[in-house]
């Protein structure tokens, strides 16, 4: 199993636990929430998961491209994965990995205009023209 797979596991278990552990010395599962319901509380993990994993599509030199981003785990510490390709123009893949949602994508962005610098597929005149106009 994936580790991403066994941190929502992980927390759907917690959840389940706490609903099968029903009242606890006089306080019901609102309380021990801290105040949600239990629909509240599904509603709220559920988007906090699955803003955790983001795919889209961005322009680069004239061609559409196309990023995902996903969550896991490593010794214990959430990580985000950044992955950028080009679909139909070349096979490079630009990777990343940090600790940080909000550079995943660009980190990964970055590898990938490196790798195509370096093979030749764009020149840094492209880059830098394209990058003045955007």
């Amino acid at each position: 199993m994936r580790a991403s797979s066994s941190c929502v596991c992980a927390l759907l278990g917690l959840f389940l636990m706490a609903s099968v552990l029903g009242v606890a010395e006089g306080q019901g599962l609102a309380d021990l929430l801290g105040g949600s319901t239990r629909d509240e509380l599904v509603q709220s993990l559920t988007s906090q998961l699955v803003g955790l994993w983001e795919t889209g599509d961005l322009e680069f030199l004239d061609h559409v491209c196309s990023f995902q981003v996903r969550p896991k785990f490593k010794r214990w510490q959430l990580y985000f994965s950044g992955t950028m390709w080009c679909p139909g123009w070349t096979p490079i893949r630009g990777t990343s990995e940090t600790r940080s949602r909000t550079s995943v994508v660009n980190e990964a962005v970055a590898d990938f205009v490196q790798k195509a610098l370096s093979s030749g597929l764009v020149t840094e005149e492209e880059a830098r023209n394209w990058l003045n106009h955007h």
